[in-house]
């Protein structure tokens, strides 16, 4: 098959890119490399160094292959800053993936995979996991920009036919278990990086975001679900998508604290987390957990990388091979003396 991602070079894209490689298939990219890597291209997918607010260079795109779906991850994707530019975050990300379903119902895409969000769910605290039917109210101008996308999606299959699957997952975490890709945001924005190259002394201690949540060590919990089993369940979705459109929440099932992520670090490198407390953030609820049980049930999809544990230790493996991230390959930290074997 022939599948279009865009936001490929980026972090979660670059593991799908892989996956759909491994799997056979042949892949293309479209980047505009704002926070995309051109490192993070493997050479047997083909980059196109577009904006997806080009309408002639998708059109070139889209007219020169039949292609057999599209991966759609391309998007500004920072809950703090949304909320400090919302109407630049509502417009850049819904313009953007306007474009793109217009190219897909013009030249005959059936099928699209949306990397959706569980921030359509940031509105009041929630306790438990969060299931499909849950009302959405998304707590930030970057979850309303991605609820926005998912009905144009909705009205895309209605009148034209393409056939889209909303996954919206909750928190992307780990690195390629081969070292192949990892995550390299700047600024970086994550938690578990960020308390990684704290704990390496490569910047200063850790901030954590709010210690009076109503949680049981104050702290906000979190899903985190690994990005290879991420890149997994876009490829198991497709198969549905030849009868329905879908949406589907995306996770482990298993919460984690801010403090339980630092836990883990220390127990697979040995080392603690420095950090001290600092105030909540704009948009940041307390509790995002997933209920997968329909994604599970209807595709068979079942997280290979479960345990937090597992997901810090491709994460650190990766930041020790990649201090720089892309930038610098090269430079190393030896990982035998921050990680226990």
């Amino acid at each position: 098959m022939r599948y279009l991602v865009t936001g490929g070079a980026g972090y979660i894209g670059s593991h799908i890119v892989l996956a759909l490689l491994d799997a056979g298939h042949e892949v293309e990219i479209i980047d505009n490399l704002s926070t995309g890597h051109r490192k993070a291209v493997p050479s047997a997918a083909r980059l196109h160094e577009v904006d997806l607010r080009d309408g002639a260079a998708l059109a070139s795109i889209f007219g020169a292959h039949q292609w057999d779906g599209v991966f759609h991850l391309a998007a500004l994707s920072i809950v703090g800053e949304s909320m400090r530019d919302p109407l630049h975050y509502l417009e850049h990300n819904f313009t953007s993936s306007l474009n793109l379903i217009r190219s897909c119902t013009q030249h005959g895409v059936r099928k699209m995979v949306f990397s959706s969000t569980a921030a359509l769910f940031g509105g009041p605290d929630r306790h438990g996991a969060i299931t499909e039917d849950a009302a959405i109210i998304p707590g930030s101008a970057y979850g309303e920009s991605k609820f926005f996308i998912e009905r144009t999606l909705h009205w895309a299959d209605q009148v034209h036919g393409l056939r889209s699957a909303c996954l919206r997952y909750f928190n992307a975490a780990g690195a390629d278990p081969d070292g192949r890709a990892g995550e390299d945001h700047k600024p970086e924005t994550h938690l578990i990086p960020l308390a990684l190259d704290a704990m390496l002394h490569r910047r200063p201690a850790l901030q954590i975001f709010g210690t009076d949540y109503e949680t049981p060590d104050g702290t906000c919990i979190r899903d985190y679900t690994h990005v290879s089993d991420i890149a997994a369940a876009h490829i198991c979705v497709l198969d549905v998508l030849d009868q329905r459109s879908v949406a589907y929440n995306l996770g482990t099932g298993t919460g984690h604290s801010n403090l339980d992520v630092l836990k883990s670090i220390a127990r697979v490198s040995g080392r603690d987390v420095p950090w001290h407390a600092a105030e909540r953030r704009a948009g940041d609820p307390s509790g995002l957990v997933a209920d997968a049980t329909s994604f599970t049930r209807d595709t068979g999809w079942t997280p290979r990388y479960a345990a937090i544990d597992q997901i810090i230790a491709t994460a650190l493996a990766w930041r020790a091979r990649h201090p720089d991230g892309y930038g610098d390959a090269a430079r190393q930290i030896d990982a035998a003396s921050v990680m226990r074997r």
